[in-house]
């Protein structure tokens, strides 16, 4: 993927199979697997639309549209090399924590129970079903 912006459609198994040469002439491989660079992707309908940009044999601009049901792409990447945009792995600083002020000085009104100590048990076990000041409810 050594696009600096845009799409890397992939497809699934199945749908490369289906499309068979047709797709061919379209498709980069890559460690992540063959997929199709596309400059601009359009997912709003039944069919998948994505633009290719290149150069023909005249060496003129030209402009393709690549159009595939929906249903044979398995995802779509963006490989945008603006850090601040895509699907890739982001690393985002953490900000540091706001404390108000005093806080730090205040002690604390009560300490949870930490998660390796056992589990209060209600005080009666003659009674299931009901706890410390609560009545069993009356139908």
């Amino acid at each position: 993927m050594n696009e600096s912006k845009g799409y890397a459609v992939f497809f699934f198994p199945q749908a490369l199979e289906i499309l068979g040469d047709a797709i061919k002439p379209y498709l980069q491989d890559s460690p992540a697997g063959a997929h199709v660079p596309c400059n601009e992707i359009d997912t709003g309908g039944a069919l998948v639309e994505m633009t290719l940009h290149g150069r023909d044999a005249g060496n003129r601009d030209v402009a393709l549209e690549l159009m595939v049901p929906v249903s044979m792409v398995r995802m779509v990447v963006s490989t945008r090399s603006d850090e601040g945009f895509g699907f890739g792995p982001q690393v985002v600083a953490r900000p540091e924590p706001v404390v108000a002020k005093g806080a730090l000085e205040a002690e604390p009104k009560s300490v949870p129970a930490s998660p390796s100590s056992p589990a209060p048990t209600p005080s009666s076990p003659e009674t299931p079903g009901t706890s410390e000041g609560v009545e069993p409810s009356r139908a």
